[in-house]
This record gives C-alpha cells, sequence and structure tokens, in this order.
C-alpha cells in the first residue's frame, strides 16, 4: 500500500503551533504504509464557528481515566464548544474495542494507543485510520501490590503473578518491557495471567487473582483508599515517554472532514495547554464533573502525581524520539515485524 500525499509540516510560531502534520511511514517489504499525524495548533478556527450549530462527533476512549485529564478539560471547560464541537465519549474497555468501534462506524474517532493503529495497517488494508494528535506522554497506569513497599524494587516481582492486560495493547508491553528493563523475562522470572479482559482486572485483583495488577487512575488510588491494594510504581515512569494514547480516524474522514478535525485539534491543544499551566487543583475543579464517584481532593492529587512523571504531552505531536520507544516496546513483545519509521518532512 502506497500512499502519495504530500505532508506539510509548520513549525511553531507565535500564535502557538502553526504547522499541521508529520507522517508515519510503517516500511515492510515492497510497501509503504504512511500514518498521519496532524499536529495540534492554537486555535485560528475559534471565530468561524460562532453562532453555528455544534457538529456532534463520538469519540471511543479506550477507558476513563484521569489520565486523560486534558481531554475532560477541553470538554468541561467549553473548549469544543468554541470550535463548534459536541463531544460524545463512550468507554470501549480496550483498544482493540476502540478500533472496532471505528472500523465499524460506531464511532467517528477512536481514542487508544497507536499501536491500534499500525496493526490495521500493517495488514496492508487499501483503507486504515490515521493518527492525528497525541494526547499522553507516557504509560499512565500502576503497578498494585497487596502489601506496602517503601522502597520498591521490580526484582520484588520475581516468581509473582501479574494482571497485565490485553497480550498486543500497550499496557502489557509496556510492563513486559520494564520487566525486561529489569532482567525479568515473562513466563520465566514472572508471570502474567492476561486471560482477565481489561475492565474486569481490578475486581479480578480484589477478588484474589494474580499478585499484582495494572491499574490507571483513579482506579489505583481507589484501592489504596480501600485499603484492597498498594501503589508500588509508576509503569510510565520506568518505561520512559511514548506516544502512548493518540486520536485516530479513518482516512476518507479526515479527508472529508480535515476543518472539523483542525478544530477538534485545537481545542485539545487547548486543553493540553490548561492542564500543564495550572495547578492540580484547578485541574481538578475543571475535570471533577467527568468524575462524579471520585472526591476532588483524590481527583488533585492523581492529576499531581501525573504531572511528576511527565504524563501529558503538552504539543499534540509525535516527537520522533517517543515514537522510536514505542516501536522498541512493540519490537520486545514480537508484535511488530516490519520496520517503522517517523518522518517530519
Amino acid at each position: 500500500v502506497e500512499e502519495t500525499e504530500n505532508y506539510v509540516h509548520m513549525q511553531p510560531g507565535p500564535r502557538g503551533l502553526s504547522g499541521n502534520r508529520v507522517s508515519l511511514d510503517m516500511v515492510s517489504v515492497g510497501a509503504t504504509v504512511n500514518i498521519m499525524l496532524a499536529a495540534a495548533f492554537a486555535g485560528c478556527s475559534t471565530q468561524q464557528t460562532e453562532n453555528k450549530e455544534l457538529v456532534k462527533l463520538t469519540v471511543s476512549e479506550v477507558t476513563h481515566s484521569i489520565f486523560y485529564a486534558p481531554m475532560y478539560a477541553a470538554i468541561n471547560n467549553g473548549y469544543f464548544e468554541e470550535n463548534g464541537i459536541e463531544v460524545e465519549l463512550v468507554n470501549a474497555g480496550g483498544a482493540d474495542k476502540v478500533m472496532t468501534a471505528l472500523l465499524t462506524d460506531a464511532a467517528d474517532i477512536g481514542f487508544a494507543g497507536p499501536e491500534a493503529v499500525i496493526y490495521v495497517a500493517a495488514q496492508g488494508k487499501e483503507a486504515y485510520p490515521k493518527v492525528f494528535a497525541q494526547l499522553t506522554a507516557c504509560d499512565g497506569s500502576f503497578l498494585i501490590g497487596r502489601q506496602p513497599a517503601e522502597n520498591f524494587d521490580w526484582q520484588s516481582l520475581r516468581g509473582a503473578t501479574i494482571l497485565p492486560g490485553r497480550k498486543g495493547g500497550i499496557p502489557y508491553m509496556t510492563l513486559e518491557y520494564c520487566l525486561n528493563k529489569n532482567g525479568m523475562e515473562v513466563g520465566k522470572d514472572v508471570f502474567f495471567d492476561d486471560s482477565i479482559s481489561f475492565n474486569a482486572m481490578t475486581g479480578a485483583f480484589v477478588a484474589g487473582t494474580g499478585d499484582y495488577v495494572t491499574v490507571f487512575e483513579p482506579g489505583a488510588t481507589d484501592l489504596e483508599l480501600q485499603g484492597k491494594g498498594y501503589i508500588l510504581a509508576s509503569v510510565g515512569e520506568e518505561g520512559g515517554r511514548v506516544p502512548y494514547t493518540t486520536y485516530f480516524a479513518n482516512g476518507d474522514f479526515l479527508e472529508e472532514n480535515s476543518g472539523l478535525i483542525q478544530r477538534f485539534t485545537d481545542a485539545i491543544y487547548k486543553g493540553q495547554q490548561f492542564v500543564i499551566n495550572s495547578t492540580a487543583d484547578d485541574v481538578a475543579a475543571a475535570i471533577a464533573d467527568s468524575f462524579p464517584e471520585t472526591d476532588v481532593s483524590v481527583i488533585s492529587a492523581v492529576v499531581q502525581r501525573y504531572k511528576d512523571i511527565g504524563a501529558f504531552s503538552d504539543s499534540g505531536i509525535m516527537m520522533k524520539e517517543d515514537f522510536d520507544r514505542l516501536c522498541a516496546i512493540l519490537e520486545n513483545a514480537g508484535e511488530l515485524s516490519a520496520k517503522v519509521n517517523l518522518h517530519n518532512p
């Protein structure tokens, strides 16, 4: 599959990020697959959408987590409405289900790890989704144990069973990458139970399955508050920066709605800037309505935890070094057989 579209990448300007696209080229034998990444930039289109009826976009999110604070800030602070958009969020409960929703037209935009797009593109399909913005910059899950550990050592996991999520999913692969980095091999030194679906992992752990589990916030803090688990380590901090969670859509949808997608990206960028430049308390207040069952003080603590590990992307642009690390994680897990390059034309 070869795409001949010319991608344009401009540099950040005084009004924000004044460019719009970079491309991901997945190189296999005799074929080149380009996966678009449109860079976010500060709004030039807001004034054009004033006094117009809102356009509804259905976004299938991989899970519902404070990890995605910039998106919820964009929703609750009215940044999407400023750009003429109404967002309907649907929690798919896993990247594979997000991709299914997108490919069956149950969603307009997918929100999950970019590996979901790479897998589909690697099948050689003529039509495949393309990434257009990045929201988070590292794994947002935390390793939860049954006992607290003041000075956690990854070596203490030897011989243990961990609930890692779906095989082939980025949470699973990043955790495996962290273990390998610390000299442990899955299936030999430590064991994964991937028989449990993503949404059921926490419940299974509380019920007694496994020795450890990886959980996103606010679930991780909720377990601590209930005395049913203890946060031991940040998988993202150990694994390093990667383009962990991205927005993508079908190629024809992007072509037919380029202005709409740009306005969506503008709103996301404004949400990212709000989270980066605001205190954890202010961010918590802004996204509290998206987490009605979680105390605002807990939300604030979680936001600060994510800020401390650099979890939030501040631009929406996928950087080559981060993308290469993602590819290393995929290769390490045996899920990537073709070379993948990120180019900035």
